[in-house]
């Protein structure tokens, strides 16, 4: 145990509650996470992560503090020592479900898709799936608990990589660099040429029929 324990600790990360969690007996702790809530396009992806307590990533941290570079250099460390799942809930699964059930969807399959089962799930912020397995939820826990840090990354890497590949051919809405948000070159084709078959048509400005823009 001291090994793993010295290697959490030197992450940086208020990780009291992982190792309290194993001290109470639980021996597969994920940490959950989701990205792409706000876009106007594109899904919702979600990572779940159990971390190799005897070879944590150095650098771990709410992947929206960090660059680029150091998300996919971090992506490929955590895919090479974690336990991983990975899922995403489609644009039109969002408009059929709304963006809440989305997410919590997105999340549950995430943990399903993990090579393990795990017996311990910190999800990120106050609202978190039902899950086969304890579960607690971390407002802000992307920034404070190794596992869901872990998890943003991988799950923002993979949904920045999609939106990528979709703007090779929806190349005017600029997914490559906004990521399907609402940004004002984002909005202002929108306004122009309209959706693209990847929008979800239930979110304003969209479902307003671009009035207003």
């Amino acid at each position: 145990m001291t090994a793993p324990i010295r290697s959490l600790k030197n992450t940086g990360l208020g990780l009291e509650r992982e190792l309290s969690a194993r001290a109470q007996g639980y021996t597969c702790i994920a940490g959950l996470d989701e990205v792409g809530r706000g876009p106007l396009a594109g899904p919702v992806v979600s990572a779940a992560v159990v971390l190799g307590l005897d070879n944590v990533p150095q650098g771990l941290a709410d992947s929206k503090a960090l660059t680029a570079q150091k998300r996919e250099a971090l992506f490929a460390e955590i895919l090479a020592t974690s336990k991983v799942g990975i899922a995403s809930v489609s644009h039109a699964e969002i408009d059929t479900i709304n963006i809440r059930q989305a997410s919590l969807l997105a999340m549950c399959r995430a943990l399903a898709a993990l090579p393990c089962a795990p017996d311990m799930a910190f999800v990120d912020g106050n609202d978190p799936p039902r899950l086969p397995c304890a579960t607690e939820a971390v407002i802000k826990g992307d920034s404070s608990i190794a596992s869901i840090a872990a998890a943003s990354i991988v799950a923002k890497v993979v949904r920045d990589r999609m939106m990528a590949r979709l703007s090779e051919t929806y190349p005017a809405y600029g997914f490559a660099s906004n990521a399907g948000y609402s940004t004002k070159t984002h909005l202002q084709v929108l306004a122009s040429d309209g959706p693209c078959p990847f929008h979800r048509l239930s979110f304003a400005p969209l479902k307003q029929g671009l009035l207003d823009l």
